[in-house]
């Protein structure tokens, strides 16, 4: 089975030029989905039915890979999941059939790229952290308690004065942060 899949970014774009690629390529109307989203939006629920639908043998079509997503990481996701699956893809305007050992290359290739796009972020962000480090900066958010405060909150919890409860709302905190102390103070001292 043929399905199609076309997305606008804005409702003042008008899909019909994707839409009759779609027909020209085989797809019946009923099968063509269409979204309105941008590609950067995680939540496009004409994809998630379209993914759904999908089944071994199927074949989906799309005018450009960018109507499928602007991520290079994304696509090579669901492009693997689209391979896994048994379903192929057929990229119009792009000339990519991951039925033919060209557009299975094709995709590889887009693979590759992806996975150097992730690690040069990755390389950067380590680069930056440790530049940060270098100038005194530590990452990550700040303490909910001070140190005299998460001090207080254990002697008040070891001394049974005081419930979990008690001494969140002593602090203005939820249960979960003194829980987060308590455990962090019980492991160091079950380490030493």
């Amino acid at each position: 089975m043929l399905i199609g899949y076309a997305r606008v970014s804005s409702a003042d774009q008008n899909p019909d030029h994707q839409v009759d690629a779609l027909l020209r390529a085989g797809v019946a109307q009923e099968e063509i989905h269409v979204d309105t989203a941008s590609g950067a939006k995680a939540s496009r629920p004409a994809l998630a039915l379209v993914l759904r639908l999908l089944r071994e043998g199927d074949t989906l079509k799309v005018t450009r890979l960018d109507r499928l997503s602007r991520s290079v990481l994304q696509l090579v996701t669901l492009g693997a999941e689209l391979r896994e699956r048994g379903v192929e893809l057929h990229v119009i305007e792009q000339g990519i059939d991951t039925t033919t050992a060209e557009g299975r290359a094709m995709f590889g290739m887009l693979a590759v790229l992806a996975e150097l796009q992730r690690e040069l972020i990755v390389a950067n962000t380590n680069d930056g952290l440790a530049a940060a480090r270098a100038r005194g900066r530590v990452g990550g958010r700040r303490p909910k308690l001070t140190a005299d405060q998460a001090a207080l909150a254990q002697q008040l919890y070891d001394a049974r004065e005081m419930t979990v409860q008690q001494i969140a709302d002593l602090f203005s905190v939820p249960r979960s942060t003194v829980y987060g102390y308590l455990n962090r103070a019980q492991a160091a001292a079950a380490s030493t």
